[in-house]
């Protein structure tokens, strides 16, 4: 069963990587080109929409896996970020709700001011994902490549609607403590400390299943 479940798990894992090679070079183009074809901007409410529809079912699994945002950071970033821990604050809820109001707020307020022309709106599509990008690449310069997804508004959305849905389970009897799994994760979650309980408990999870493939033990598993 553990190498039936392994091998399922490896396939996945293979499949999110080839998908977010492909995803990645939209959130590229739609940067380098948004400002002057605003109608690319158009992606980024698809790509929110997508993430908030798949917030009910799977928590950020959108995140994890069909983000091009997130394979951007996956794939590019760790090349050049150093990967230390994310800083606490930035996973606070008071906080992030704030940049969530914030960030929608502050596009209702662009969009309005030119509400009946939909050039317009792609453009402010264009800008929330160019400052947004921008900002998370200068994070993930100093901290870890994906620390905005620790509080991106869509993000938070999701892990609030579905975060506990479909968790990582360990074993306790197997686990060996190695946090071989926390250095893979992307999003930098303490997956070790809930070996105690049995069910990974973090809504920030993404389904990623990095941490799975490399558990020497296979203490690790997405029932």
């Amino acid at each position: 069963m553990t190498m039936a479940v392994t091998k399922y798990t490896l396939w996945k894992n293979r499949r999110r990587r080839v998908v977010q090679g492909a995803l990645t070079p939209i959130v590229i183009v739609v940067i380098a080109l948004g400002w002057k074809y605003p109608y690319l901007g158009y992606s980024v409410p698809v790509v929110m929409l997508m993430g908030l529809a798949g917030g009910f079912f799977r928590g950020r699994y959108v995140c994890g896996n069909l983000c091009p945002r997130g394979g951007f950071f996956d794939r590019v970033m760790p090349l050049a970020s150093p990967a230390r821990a994310i800083p606490s604050v930035l996973r606070n809820r008071v906080f992030r709700w704030c940049v969530f109001a914030a960030l929608m707020g502050f596009m209702v307020w662009r969009i309005s001011l030119d509400p009946a022309n939909p050039a317009h709106w792609g453009r402010v599509f264009w800008l929330m994902c160019a400052v947004t990008t921008l900002i998370g690449v200068i994070l993930a310069f100093f901290f870890h490549p994906r620390t905005w997804c620790t509080f991106c508004p869509i993000g938070t959305v999701q892990a609030a609607v579905g975060g506990h849905r479909h968790p990582l389970h360990i074993d306790a009897t197997t686990c060996r403590t190695c946090h071989l799994c926390e250095k893979a994760c992307p999003m930098n979650l303490p997956i070790v400390k809930y070996k105690t309980t049995g069910t990974v408990k973090e809504p920030d999870c993404v389904r990623c299943a990095e941490c799975v493939l490399v558990c020497p033990a296979k203490s690790l598993a997405f029932r």
